[in-house]
């Protein structure tokens, strides 16, 4: 069993034992610990998407767009959508960039001329092959190494705090990239992030 999630829990409980003597109460200060380990995730999650829009010039959802691509046989908007967790609108958007700047080209099925598929180009294959590992499938790797009961420990709390922060209604993606990146940068211009 992999006991690195109880350690730096018993850690940070430590920690928060030790600051007793202050005005604040203990949950305030277990919730302002929990508050600064949120603010952590998030930066994370923004630095990697920006790291990755500067060195590689395509955003996240642009380089999950690609590998699923690559990964499907008969790649459409449909299945891509699917497999990325993002609306089909969304994706078209993503994927109209991703054409125009020559990563892939949309072909009519032989079969069926009322289905378009996507393949990728011999850039486009290039520049998957040089990207990065995405930050959720390195989560998803480490998340394998904790025992399954530290696994619906950490998925009962993070719901807990889902409730707490008033987030139980949001619909949103196993994607970890900032929200701006889908939403405002549907395109997925890398070049025009903020930042």
């Amino acid at each position: 069993m992999h006991s690195g999630f109880y350690t730096w829990s018993r850690r940070t409980l430590a920690l928060i034992d030790d600051e007793q003597g202050s005005d604040v109460s203990q949950n305030e200060t277990i919730g302002f610990e929990i508050l600064r380990a949120i603010r952590r995730i998030l930066r994370r999650t923004s630095e990697h998407s920006r790291s990755i829009g500067r060195h590689s010039g395509v955003s996240v959802p642009q380089m999950l767009c690609l590998k699923a691509i690559a990964d499907l046989p008969d790649a459409t908007v449909a299945k891509v959508a699917e497999m990325v967790q993002l609306s089909a609108p969304t994706v078209s958007r993503i994927l109209d960039r991703l054409e125009r700047d020559g990563y892939l080209i949309r072909e009519r099925s032989t079969c069926d001329r009322r289905k378009v598929c996507l393949s990728l180009t011999d850039f486009g294959q290039r520049k998957l092959e040089n990207l990065p590992m995405p930050l959720q499938q390195q989560f998803l790797e480490r998340l394998q190494e904790l025992d399954e009961a530290e696994v619906r420990q950490l998925l009962a709390s993070l719901e807990c705090i889902v409730q707490l922060m008033g987030a139980g209604d949001i619909d949103a993606s196993p994607m970890l990239t900032p929200q701006v990146e889908v939403d405002r940068y549907g395109s997925g211009d890398a070049s025009s992030y903020p930042g």
